[in-house]
C-alpha cells in the first residue's frame, strides 16, 4: 500500500578468508544466520577424500588422477562458455554488453536450481542490503502516493519525523525545495533517505489545512519494530495485553531479525508485571528471517535439552539446536496463530512448540519452506549470490518443505492441531490485512485510514477460547 523506510537486521559479520557466506531463512527477504568461509569447504573436501580411500590402502595416485580429470573438465566447459561469449560479442547482429551476457549466464545456471537460489546484480545490491540490514539513514515515515501527491501513511514511533511532528495524512508537497507533484514513490524514497546526520527540508500541508509548514529534519538511524502488540497506548507504545480480565497476552512477530529476541523479552516482561496467564503468539503473514532469532524464541518456552531444529546439507555437517534451559516462560499456555503465508523461521517456531506440546497451533496450514540459503558476496560485495545449501527439520523429524510436485495430502508445512483449523475466506484474509494495517498507523487521519474495526478475527477468537479454557482448568488437555 505504500513504501516504508524500513529494513531487516543482520548480526555482526565475521569472515574467514575472502569469501563471505551468510545463511538465511525466508520466502522473500533473506536474513542472516551466520557465516561460512573457505575453511569449511576445505574441511569438507578433506572428509570426502578420506571416505574415498579404503582403510589401510594408499590411493594417492588415483585420487590425483580424479582431481586432474575434474579440473580438465572445468577448463573445457569454461572454454565453451568463453568462446560463446566471444562469438556473440564479435558477430551478433547488434552490439551487446559483455556484463549482460555474463549475468544472463549466471541466471541461466541458477534457473536449473530451486526457486530460492538467485543472483542480485550490482544495481539492486543497495536495495537488497536495505532489506537485510536493520539500520539505515532516514526520517522514519511510511508514505504512499494519493492523487499524485506524496502522502504520509504513518510516522514510525520514536523516529526523527515522529519527534518533529509529522502526522498521518500529511501531504509532502516539497522535498529540499523541489515539488513532489507527480513524483514516483521510489524516487521520493530516494530523496528522503540519506546518510545518518544529514538534513532534509520538507514542505508539508497537514490534513484539513491549506497552509504549508516547513520542517527541517535531521536523518537518523531507523530501526523497524518486529514485535507488535494488540493496540497502541496513548503514548503510541504497544499494549501487549489482549484480555485484561482473563490475563491473556498478545505478541505479533512480523519477521525474525537480530532485534526480535530482545523485543519479545521486553514484551513478556511487561506482561509478567501485569500477571498474564496465557499468550497468543501471532505468526500469520510472517515470511521468516533469522534462524538464530527463531531458536532463541523457542528457547524461552521449552525445557532444557529439548530439540528445537536441525539442519542438514551436502557440504555442511548436520547441526541440532537444543534448548538451554534458561527460558523463563516454560509454563505459560500458548496458542500460536499461523496461516498460509507463515513460512520458514515462523514454521520453525510453530513446529517446535507444537512437537513439544507447548502450544496449540491455530489457523491454516503454513507455507512449507524448509530450506536454508547462503548469501555469498561476489565482486567484493558489488553483487550477491543466494544459494540453497541446506534443509531444516522439525524436532519430530517430520518434513516441512513443500516440493514443487507436492500434493495437499503429502507431509509438508505445519498443520493446525486437531479441532483448531480455522480457514479464512479470501475476503476475510483481505479484511484481516486491513485490520492489522490500521493498527500500524500512528495518529488519526481519515485520508489514510485503512483499518477495519468491524472485522471479526475467527482465528484469534478460537485461540482465545482455548486459552480461556486452559487458564480456567490448567490440567485439561
Amino acid at each position: 500500500m505504500g513504501s516504508a523506510f524500513q529494513a531487516l537486521a543482520i548480526p555482526e559479520e565475521l569472515s574467514r578468508g575472502r569469501t563471505v557466506m551468510r545463511r538465511y531463512l525466508s520466502i522473500g527477504g533473506l536474513l542472516s544466520l551466520g557465516l561460512i568461509a573457505g575453511m569449511t569447504v576445505t574441511i569438507a573436501d578433506e572428509r570426502d577424500r578420506e571416505e574415498r580411500i579404503p582403510q589401510g590402502k594408499s590411493n594417492v595416485g588415483a585420487e590425483r588422477n580424479v582431481a586432474g580429470d575434474r579440473t580438465e573438465e572445468y577448463y573445457e566447459l569454461f572454454e565453451v562458455l568463453a568462446d560463446t561469449v566471444d562469438q556473440i560479442e564479435r558477430n551478433y547482429v547488434e552490439p551487446i554488453d559483455r556484463r549482460e551476457l555474463m549475468e544472463a549466464a549466471i541466471k541461466g545456471m541458477l534457473s536449473k536450481l530451486d526457486a530460492h537460489s538467485g543472483y542480485v546484480p550490482p544495481e539492486e545490491v543497495e536495495r537488497f542490503n536495505t532489506s537485510v540490514n536493520s539500520e539505515f539513514g532516514g526520517i522514519g515515515i511510511t508514505v504512499t502516493v494519493r492523487e499524485g501527491q506524496l502522502t504520509v501513511v504513518s510516522p514510525l514511533v520514536g523516529t526523527p519525523a515522529y519527534r518533529a511532528g509529522v502526522r498521518a495524512g500529511d501531504r509532502i508537497v516539497e522535498i529540499d525545495g523541489e515539488s513532489t507533484r507527480g513524483l514516483l514513490l521510489n524516487d521520493a524514497v530516494k530523496l528522503l533517505k540519506g546518510r545518518n546526520g544529514t538534513q532534509v527540508r520538507l514542505g508539508v500541508v497537514h490534513e484539513g489545512e491549506v497552509e504549508r509548514q516547513e520542517y527541517r529534519i535531521t536523518r537518523g538511524v531507523i530501526q523497524l519494530d518486529t514485535v507488535y502488540g494488540r493496540r497502541r497506548k496513548a503514548d503510541d507504545s504497544w499494549d501487549f495485553m489482549l484480555d485484561e480480565d482473563q490475563g491473556i497476552g498478545y505478541i505479533q512477530i512480523n519477521t525474525f531479525t537480530a532485534r526480535t529476541t530482545d523485543e519479545i523479552r521486553t514484551a513478556l516482561s511487561k506482561l509478567r508485571k501485569r500477571d498474564f496467564q496465557g499468550l497468543v503468539l501471532d505468526l500469520r503473514f510472517n515470511p521468516g528471517g533469522l534462524l538464530t532469532s527463531a531458536i532463541e524464541v523457542c528457547d524461552m518456552f521449552i525445557e532444557k535439552g529439548e530439540a528445537i531444529v536441525s539442519t542438514k546439507g551436502r557440504n555442511v555437517e548436520t547441526e541440532v539446536w537444543k534448548a538451554s534451559g534458561k527460558g523463563r516462560f516454560r509454563d505459560v499456555p500458548i496458542a500460536v496463530l499461523i496461516n498460509r503465508y507463515s513460512a520458514s523461521a515462523s514454521e520453525i517456531v510453530s513446529a517446535c512448540l507444537q512437537d513439544h506440546q507447548r502450544a496449540v497451533v491455530v489457523g491454516e496450514r503454513s507455507w512449507g519452506k524448509g530450506s536454508v540459503q547462503n548469501v555469498i558476496n561476489l565482486e567484493g560485495g558489488n553483487s550477491v549470490l543466494m544459494l540453497t545449501t541446506a534443509s531444516y527439520h522439525r524436532p519430530s523429524g517430520k518434513n516441512i518443505h513443500r516440493f514443487p510436485d507436492a500434493e495437499e495430502s503429502d507431509e509438508w508445512g505445519v498443520q493446525p492441531d486437531d479441532d483448531f483449523e480455522v480457514k479464512l475466506t479470501a475476503e476475510e484474509t483481505f479484511r484481516l490485512i486491513l485490520a492489522r494495517r490500521g493498527r500500524d498507523v500512528v495518529g488519526d487521519a481519515d485520508d489514510v485510514a485503512v483499518g477495519d474495526d468491524e472485522f471479526i478475527d475467527r482465528q484469534l477468537r478460537r485461540a482465545v477460547e482455548y486459552l480461556t479454557q486452559k487458564i480456567a482448568a490448567p490440567d485439561a488437555a
